[in-house]
């Protein structure tokens, strides 16, 4: 089940809040400029489908988003625990960075942790399966997908090169918990 917890930056052992609850999900994150709402994942995808298999599930969904914000790039990032390349891809997101736009993602599979840093505030996402979340430009974030990732998300963005992270250098993400699937709390 989806769930965000609310820290302060300087405490990443005691969130302040904590809630599975959708509505209050997206009230907390609204709050901060950030899109949360619920999709019904129209196909079923496994992860590690290939992009175009989830292309061609979702078309009908990304045609809606691309037009709704003008979005002129899509990809989807499909991971099953098998891959070969897990931990690198894994360590590719974990660190705090930005992006010089907005970026959108939906979870049609699978999910993870989703964590934004605005203002003193950490903002821990846990993804699941129809999750969109909307984040605008230049909101410092990272992404943990696991240590046996399995999810498939599809971004948006408006440019071929807004995908690019630019990273902080902080240590801010390393300070705060990891995603474990089933994890508590």
């Amino acid at each position: 089940m989806s769930r965000l917890r609310i820290f302060d930056e300087a405490n990443p052992s005691a969130p302040l809040s904590a809630t599975e609850d959708l509505a209050t999900i997206a009230e907390h994150l609204r709050a901060i400029g950030v899109r949360f709402e619920q999709w019904q994942a129209a196909q079923p995808v496994q992860p590690g489908a290939t992009p175009d298999e989830v292309m061609a599930a979702y078309r009908a969904d990304i045609d809606k988003l691309v037009a709704e914000n003008g979005f002129k790039t899509v990809d989807v990032v499909s991971i099953a625990p098998d891959n070969p390349n897990k931990d690198a891809m894994r360590a590719k997101f974990l660190d705090e960075h930005f992006h010089k736009e907005d970026e959108v993602r939906f979870f049609v599979a699978g999910s993870g942790l989703f964590t934004l840093h605005v203002g003193d505030k950490v903002y821990e996402i846990r993804c699941e399966q129809g999750d969109l979340v909307g984040v605008p430009d230049g909101t410092t974030h990272w992404f943990d997908m696991g240590p046996e990732p399995s999810f498939v998300a599809i971004r948006f963005f408006t440019e071929p090169d807004g995908w690019v992270g630019h990273f902080t250098g902080t240590d801010i993400a390393q300070r705060f918990p990891r995603y474990e699937p089933g994890q508590a709390g």
